[in-house]
């Protein structure tokens, strides 16, 4: 479990170290922290690596709100927990999909019990993803909601639900990240998720709408795997 702290008072950051070094040894759990002393620094350094990040309202430069949009801006699933000394700043918590706020002064009891809340809510929606480096910055895809991948000269552009995306690649690499999940060459070109294949029509698998060619060499081995994987209801 990943955990940012962005908390611009040294004293108020070691405490909430301290509790997780606690909660750590309490509940035999493995937690990864960091620490930035102001929202600025943490945005410039976002690439939506963290499952929860406790996030102080009064710092300098941008309060904490403010870099709650920014990070909302590029991930929606991030579990946000405000820390604050007044309690009617949880309200504004509301617009940014935070999660909870914890008072300060902070006591374990009132920590641990959020935190747990916390680490719930993550483990249940928690999905394989991938992370994508884009030129104009990270993207992390739910791998459920790849539909293709396709190679394109040097690039690879990943075919999704809500959009396409394209990154530096070969299309090797990413047989080799995704085949665990069910994605198998049709052709050179095009590497598919199975789940996304609705049909196939005149040797070409439909996918979300698009008809890949499944080449000669290819057909066997792809029509095989894709009738396992609907008969073996495979997630």
């Amino acid at each position: 479990m990943r955990i940012a702290i962005v908390e611009d008072e040294a004293g108020y950051t070691e405490q909430l170290r301290e509790y997780l070094r606690k909660y750590q040894t309490e509940f035999d759990r493995h937690l990864e922290v960091s620490c930035y002393d102001n929202g600025m620094n943490f945005i410039h350094s976002f690439k939506s690596q963290f499952d929860i990040i406790l996030l102080d309202v009064a710092m300098p430069y941008i309060d904490g709100f403010e870099t709650a949009q920014k990070i909302r801006e590029q991930d929606s699933e991030v579990v946000l927990l405000f820390v604050t000394n007044q309690a009617q700043h949880a309200i504004r918590g509301y617009e940014v999909d935070a999660m909870d706020y914890i008072l300060k002064p902070i006591s374990y009891f009132a920590f641990s019990q959020r935190l747990n809340r916390a680490i719930s809510r993550v483990s249940r929606r928690e999905e394989p993803c991938l992370l994508l480096q884009l030129k104009s910055g990270s993207r992390k895809l739910k791998i459920k909601e790849i539909c293709y991948i396709e190679s394109s000269g040097h690039n690879l552009v990943y075919h999704t639900l809500d959009g396409d995306y394209t990154i530096p690649g070969s299309l090797k690499d990413a047989e080799e990240k995704l085949g665990k999940y069910h994605f198998l060459r049709c052709n050179k070109g095009y590497l598919v998720s199975l789940r996304h294949v609705d049909n196939v029509q005149e040797g070409c698998a439909v996918v979300n709408g698009e008809h890949l060619l499944i080449s000669r060499p290819r057909k066997a081995a792809f029509m095989e795997a894709l009738t396992n994987f609907l008969g073996g209801g495979a997630q």
